[in-house]
């Protein structure tokens, strides 16, 4: 299994919240489809508070770290 394009659009939007819990991120209706869509699946898998962005849960914070890792591990240093 690999990353489609939807799985990379929702891990890029993941890496996009502030690492703080304290702030969120607002996807405006003017936002790219593929965005809007990413949002949407990232709230349907519990990992944020809204399907416009929100607040990231536990879930998504957890899932955000892991991102931050990989992209760790696979940039060239």
């Amino acid at each position: 299994m690999g990353f489609d394009q939807a799985l990379f659009q929702e891990l890029n939007l993941l890496l996009k919240f502030p690492d703080t819990s304290m702030e969120g991120l607002k996807i405006h209706h003017t936002a790219e489809a593929e965005v809007i869509e990413a949002a949407g699946r990232l709230f349907d898998k519990g990992l944020t508070t809204q399907n416009d962005g929100g607040y990231l849960t536990d879930l998504g914070r957890e899932a955000a770290q892991s991102g931050m890792q990989l992209i760790g591990l696979l940039t060239p240093h």
